[in-house]
């Protein structure tokens, strides 16, 4: 039976992975820190090893005589008291695990990067994989943290290491646990806690072809390529209705000049630097919206055989597993 390490296996995408990984008949292991939440994965017949991905004893522990390794793991915040944990997290974490498969000789590795690392056009264009990102135009330290840990992939993929990158876009479905941002955006929604929106546009894609995309690149993928994975393109507004027709309830109609929402996130920024408490509106949140953010998916489709299906159902799974497990009032 061929093993498999998933780092990342108790937040979203890594959970959805682990159920995926476990029904292909593979042996899973996962790498799970002293203190996290396991209840995305406690049901399932894994091997945890406990460790952390900053220490590379328990790093190489974890590598130790698997085929495959997942890297899913990642640092996912607009906003951090201490930004630089969040690329310590991201990319010295990435190097420590890259470094130790090359050591232990895995046969393949699937990283889980981000369309932050994709660049968008300047034309408007749809944005695909030959868009390359430059880091001094890149918002936010989530997303210029998630670049440079790529760049560090990249460079090793150049020199032999057999791993192959996935840019999912924005996922949606069940085990989203923290809630991710644009979880945060549903479970308001369902909370009546969104009595507007700011014109901005996202590529939604359901969790399922995400975790199958892992799998397409594990396969076929070319190692030191990227491939998006990603779904429909919808503004804001498109996907709040979309919400409310499953839920019976209208979509707010009105619509935050993107000058107000910036002075509401640097006045949140402020008052967070006092605090020490998250802002309600993250001004990285805010900066990122001010374009929209679309992708295609069609050289992971022509490469992989990648397909992805509409959004709709993706968003009915994830709202009852919101309702099931207390999120919404």
């Amino acid at each position: 039976m061929q093993t498999a390490l998933i780092t990342g296996s108790t937040g979203f995408v890594g959970a959805n992975l682990a159920r995926f990984l476990i029904a292909k008949g593979l042996k899973v292991r996962a790498l799970v820190r002293q203190n996290s939440n396991r209840g995305n994965i406690n049901e399932l017949n894994l091997e945890p090893v406990v460790g952390d991905l900053q220490d590379p004893s328990s790093v190489s522990k974890a590598v130790d005589k698997v085929d495959y390794v997942f890297h899913v793991a990642a640092d996912y915040r607009l906003w951090a008291k201490d930004p630089q944990e969040i690329y310590d997290n991201n990319i010295k974490g990435t190097k420590n695990l890259m470094e130790a498969c090359r050591v232990e000789g895995v046969k393949r590795i699937v990283y889980t990067s981000s369309v932050a690392t994709i660049g968008m056009p300047s034309n408007g264009q749809i944005a695909d994989e030959t868009d390359i990102g430059v880091l001094e135009k890149i918002i936010g330290h989530y997303k210029r943290s998630k670049f440079l840990a790529e760049q560090c992939v990249v460079e090793m993929a150049g020199k032999g290491l057999p791993v192959i990158i996935v840019n999912p876009s924005t996922p949606i479905g069940p085990y989203d646990i923290k809630p991710t941002p644009t979880g945060r955006i549903i479970v308001d929604f369902l909370n009546n806690k969104m009595p507007a929106y700011i014109n901005t546009g996202l590529n939604f894609v359901d969790v399922d072809d995400v975790v199958n995309g892992h799998w397409l690149a594990l396969h076929r993928g070319r190692p030191g390529a990227r491939y998006i994975l990603g779904g429909v393109n919808l503004t804001l507004r498109e996907f709040l209705e979309c919400l409310g027709s499953i839920v019976g309830r209208s979509a707010p109609t009105i619509r935050i000049p993107y000058s107000v929402a910036y002075a509401m996130g640097s006045a949140n920024s402020v008052w967070s630097k006092f605090t020490g408490r998250e802002p309600m509106v993250p001004l990285e949140g805010v900066r990122m919206a001010k374009r929209m953010m679309f992708f295609t998916s069609a050289i992971a489709e022509k490469e992989l055989g990648y397909k992805h299906q509409p959004i709709k159902p993706a968003l009915q799974r994830a709202i009852q597993w919101y309702k099931d497990h207390g999120y919404v009032n």
